[in-house]
């Protein structure tokens, strides 16, 4: 499936477009570019373009499959970063980083709100001083609306796969169809994802239980501020100082 994910993906991500905000951003507020991370990595896309502009870089992602084509790439590209199977709920890592990202909607697939708390407190652990954290969410309107209870047909050279949707208490369920072209026949296989759609407003009160402060919100890493129709929110996030020197 990782191999299938790449391909797939990158027809539908502009990650220099993604890695030029985050980078837009972190220079904006002067971060130093010490240590990153970047949780949910998948297969590296993104973080393959921001890693040689920070001097450490770490990688978590639970899917080992996954991290096996983050390691060819970066291998290929004579990067050694330090690669970590592990859940990003319980993330553990016994180290602070500069700048924390954790993008393509990896925040909604974790479907319990308890789970989504424990993320942002670990992420608070897991923070410099200085630092920030960036990811983003498919927006509810997104989950609810544009996916919602549709079906989607996708016909491509060596791909034809189906995407059913089925949207019912804030979880959106995926289910898809796979025909991947080998040689002189099709290979089938299936898929099924899930989802949570969570609301700007219960994103910005778990952030504020863990102790993280937002800074600014973006409509998919461009300048536009967010609306009622934003399909995906980047939220770009800090240690709230204040707070923490109060208690």
């Amino acid at each position: 499936m990782s191999e299938v994910y790449d391909k797939l993906i990158k027809e539908d991500v502009d990650y220099n477009l993604f890695s030029d905000k985050i980078m837009e951003v972190v220079e904006k507020l002067n971060i130093n570019k010490g240590d990153y991370l970047d949780v949910g990595c998948g297969t590296g896309n993104l973080s393959l373009i921001i890693s040689p502009k920070f001097k450490y870089t770490w990688l978590v992602d639970y899917s080992s499959s996954m991290l096996s084509e983050t390691f060819n790439k970066f291998k290929d590209k004579n990067l050694k970063p330090t690669i970590i199977c592990q859940d990003m709920c319980d993330l553990n890592l016994k180290h602070k980083f500069d700048l924390i990202t954790c993008t393509l909607d990896a925040v909604n697939y974790i479907i319990e709100e308890g789970d989504l708390q424990r993320f942002f407190n670990n992420i608070y652990k897991h923070l410099n001083e200085g630092g920030i954290f960036i990811f983003d969410i498919n927006s509810y309107y997104k989950l609810s609306n544009v996916l919602g209870n549709n079906t989607f047909v996708y016909d491509e050279e060596d791909i034809f796969y189906t995407w059913e949707n089925s949207f019912e208490e804030d979880i959106l369920d995926m289910y898809l169809t796979f025909f991947l072209k080998k040689d002189n026949f099709y290979e089938r296989f299936e898929e099924t994802h899930f989802e949570r759609a969570y609301s700007d407003s219960k994103i910005e009160e778990m952030l504020h239980n863990a102790n993280l402060m937002v800074k600014d919100k973006l409509d998919c890493y461009s300048t536009k501020k967010i609306d009622d129709y934003t399909e995906r929110i980047v939220y770009v996030v800090k240690k709230n100082m204040e707070e923490q020197n109060g208690r």
